[in-house]
């Protein structure tokens, strides 16, 4: 005999079978240019097109990456920031290692800490340590645009590498759009070249490994440490004792920033973090690839092409049900996801591809997966991810 909830199901998917239909004859027409699935919290499917074909995930990609940090890192890793002093010579030596929330209000903090660790009121030069990660990373599909999602990755970043500004016409001169955060003189000649009037600029890669320094002596002299020399670069490190800083936000909060503002810099930074815990220092974009690759393997997820972790190349490939597989070993973490309404959810963006994936709660929370991967010009989603919400209604609404 066949229970009530199995019968509800079917009855569902029988009477959704003419959208199956027209959304089948839709993908032929272009040319098997969409896959979906829909499945229940253990994974049995109960609709799907097109679900072993491979597609670009674009940024849904970044659930996988996301999923792999919390197994292989913990999700109460915080990251960290070595830092030494060297008495004789007076130099601060400051080392990152991949931090991607080394925020002004985090180097704030930072620097209280080297105030009170230090013995002394004078600092010389501050020599930053950028060498955790490689030097020589590019990452595919990262574009050189002034937009925050083409900034540069490294081992020690400041603010995403990038700077928020805003004119005040009180005081007739550019401002920093945000009060946490000092505009720096130096950086004038790069925000005027933009002709806004506010807006944020991503920093050319020079700029970035130095950054963090102009930062840290502004906070270090708010805590009445006086900076007498330069801002140097990955000179050899003479102290004797390593201090390490401990980032405020655990590996959960990093993940939902992630998700939330889907931030390709965050992604990366990830990617090569865990490149590092496994395999060792430098950080290397092929390291963290393997370590996704490896992690993918683990899941049983057969030819997944990933080719860097935030979804921004165009060469990375996933199919519906693949990704449905990650979404059934993201459900403890289903919260990390954007809301809204009874849907948690991911978007990827690229041209010509519109992807989705993420959950559709029922009653007490019950969730239903779902992934829609469209690569297609003028191809929308939205019939698909609509018709997905009230098949799930539906089905709430007969097991009541």
């Amino acid at each position: 005999m066949i229970n009530k909830k199995k019968l509800s199901i079917i009855l569902v998917v029988l009477a959704f079978g003419l959208f199956q239909f027209v959304s089948n004859a839709y993908a032929h027409d272009k040319g098997f240019s969409t896959g979906f699935i829909l499945s229940d919290s253990k994974g049995n499917i109960l609709l799907s097109q097109n679900k072993d074909k491979q597609f670009i995930p674009a940024s849904i990609l970044k659930i996988l990456t996301s999923l792999a940090a919390i197994q292989i890192l913990g999700p109460d890793y915080h990251f960290s920031t070595e830092y030494k002093f060297d008495k004789r010579s007076k130099n601060l030596y400051v080392r990152g290692k991949g931090d991607p929330l080394f925020i002004s209000e985090e180097i704030a903090r930072f620097c209280k800490q080297i105030s009170l660790s230090i013995p002394t009121r004078q600092i010389n030069n501050i020599i930053l340590d950028n060498r955790f990660f490689s030097e020589q990373i590019h990452i595919p599909g990262k574009g050189d645009s002034l937009n925050p999602y083409d900034a540069i990755v490294g081992a020690l970043c400041a603010n995403f590498n990038t700077i928020n500004f805003r004119w005040d016409s009180q005081k007739n001169c550019f401002i920093s759009g945000e009060p946490q955060t000092p505009l720096l003189s130096i950086f004038n000649n790069e925000i005027q070249k933009t002709n806004l009037k506010e807006g944020r600029i991503v920093l050319t890669e020079h700029q970035s490994r130095l950054y963090p320094g102009f930062l840290i002596k502004y906070f270090l002299e708010e805590n009445n440490i006086q900076v007498s020399g330069n801002i140097l670069l990955n000179e050899n490190n003479n102290s004797e004792q390593n201090l390490s800083f401990l980032s405020s936000y655990q590996l959960t909060d990093v993940i939902k920033k992630l998700l939330e503002f889907s931030n390709n810099f965050i992604a990366n930074q990830l990617l090569l973090t865990l490149g590092a815990s496994q395999y060792g220092e430098p950080a290397t974009l092929d390291k963290g690839i393997n370590v996704l690759k490896s992690f993918a393997d683990d899941l049983n997820l057969k030819k997944i092409s990933i080719f860097e972790g935030s979804g921004l190349s165009r060469s990375n490939r996933i199919s519906p049900e693949q990704m449905q597989n990650i979404l059934i070993k993201f459900m403890p973490y289903f919260t990390l996801l954007k809301k809204n309404g009874t849907d948690y959810f991911k978007t990827g963006t690229l041209t010509d591809v519109r992807t989705r994936a993420g959950y559709i709660t029922g009653k007490n929370n019950t969730l239903y997966p779902y992934t829609i991967l469209v690569n297609q010009k003028n191809a929308d989603y939205t019939f698909i991810h609509n018709k997905l919400i009230k098949m799930v209604g539906n089905i709430e609404n007969d097991l009541d």
